[in-house]
């Protein structure tokens, strides 16, 4: 029974993860500015976790360690 739930939860949190993370938008300034160290302190980047990009990257990366988790227990269950 515990197989069974763990199984479908894990499907779950795989397709929200996977369709968090197709919603968001595609960052100009990744890596690039993290090597040569350019960053622009405005307003916009210091309140960037109370807009709708912001709550998108933080449900990912929730959603993601729910799904190394689960699949972690499944793991542990399923050695049993």
């Amino acid at each position: 029974m515990l197989k069974g739930i763990l199984i479908v939860a894990d499907i779950i949190v795989c397709f929200a993860v996977i369709i968090l993370a197709m919603m968001q938008s595609k960052e100009d300034a990744g890596a690039s500015s993290t090597i040569t160290g350019t960053s622009s302190n405005s307003f916009y980047e210091k309140n960037k976790g109370r807009t709708k990009e912001g709550k998108l990257k933080r449900l990912t990366i929730v959603f993601g360690v729910l799904f190394v988790i689960i699949t972690i227990a499944l793991s542990i269950v399923y050695k049993m």
